[in-house]
């Protein structure tokens, strides 16, 4: 299996880039595509901050590999810079793995997404690849290495330029969606809390993309592959982060484990494992995800 082109997505952090580089170099990608989004100007020092990371990943860069740099003259926010970064990489890229700078990988990551993202590149059903599995150690049956979510998660992800083509920053479509109802179905019982949170990115001001990007599968009917174990672990948990600042939280320590797809068996049941995607909704609504207006939110989605 060959090894496939890589985005690393950075902004200030050298210490969390430093490790989640290394293993990156380890995996020695032949094309690799760094991005990162510009100084915030009301932030003494982060200029030297963000330069220092950049100088960090090109000095580095010891194997023969094709390399180019998104490098952003201004800060554009976390939901622009990253969402640009991600047709940038697709606009050169059939498909890809998608890293960010605190979102560190086992090293099978990288052969699992590989061997994921050739079985199923033509088929329009599944639209990402996750390495995080939130439960840890899971799978609805043990004979395959990976089982279908309609969740999945972005803490190390890989895709197709078919699926990101649907990715869609406006809230034209999320305001259809709420005036029909039409995601109930796809979402059942976590159709109001998600209804909330996609509120939140397309008519709030929460600076972010990773809920506009489940939002484009979902209307789409998109399933996620998550791996039997979880494979990244988030290191960039803290008061530096952009939005996962609380370091106390259970998901903030997760465990990384082989996984192991030599002479793996194809899973056969394409469907999203009600399951997990019901213990995956529950651990992060109770944890990271502590949303108290949903209570009185939901109300309006549900009638």
């Amino acid at each position: 299996m060959s090894h496939v082109p890589v985005l690393l997505i950075t902004f200030n952090r050298l210490d969390t880039t430093r490790r989640v580089f290394e293993q990156v170099a380890r995996y020695r990608p032949a094309r690799l595509y760094l991005a990162s989004d510009g100084p915030r100007p009301q932030v003494q020092g982060e200029k030297e901050k963000v330069d220092h990371v950049r100088q960090f990943l090109i000095d580095r860069i010891d194997w023969e590999c094709e390399v180019k740099t998104l490098f952003r003259p201004v800060n554009l926010g976390c939901k622009i810079a990253v969402s640009e970064a991600i047709s940038w990489f697709f606009e050169h890229e059939e498909h890809g793995i998608i890293l960010e700078d605190d979102c560190l990988p086992h090293l099978s990551f990288f052969p699992f997404c590989a061997q994921m993202l050739d079985v199923y590149r033509d088929d329009t059903r599944i639209m990402q690849i996750s390495g995080t599995n939130f439960i840890g150690h899971y799978t609805p049956d043990p004979q395959y290495p990976y089982f279908f979510s309609k969740y999945g998660g972005i803490w190390g992800w890989a895709s197709w330029r078919r699926a990101w083509k649907h990715f869609d920053l406006s809230p034209g479509k999320y305001r259809q969606a709420k005036a029909t109802g039409i995601l109930k179905g796809f979402l059942g019982s976590t159709y109001a809390w998600r209804m909330y949170l996609y509120e939140q990115v397309f008519e709030k001001s929460l600076d972010t993309w990773d809920y506009q990007w489940s939002f484009s599968r979902a209307i789409n009917s998109g399933l996620s592959i998550v791996p039997a174990v979880n494979l990244i672990k988030n290191i960039g948990f803290g008061t530096d982060a952009s939005h996962t600042h609380k370091a106390i939280a259970d998901i903030a320590d997760m465990q990384t484990d082989e996984l192991d797809i030599q002479d793996f068996q194809l899973n056969p049941f394409v469907v999203a494992d009600q399951r997990y995607d019901e213990r995956l909704i529950r651990k992060l609504s109770d944890g990271l995800y502590r949303i108290k207006p949903f209570i009185r939110k939901a109300k309006d989605f549900l009638s």
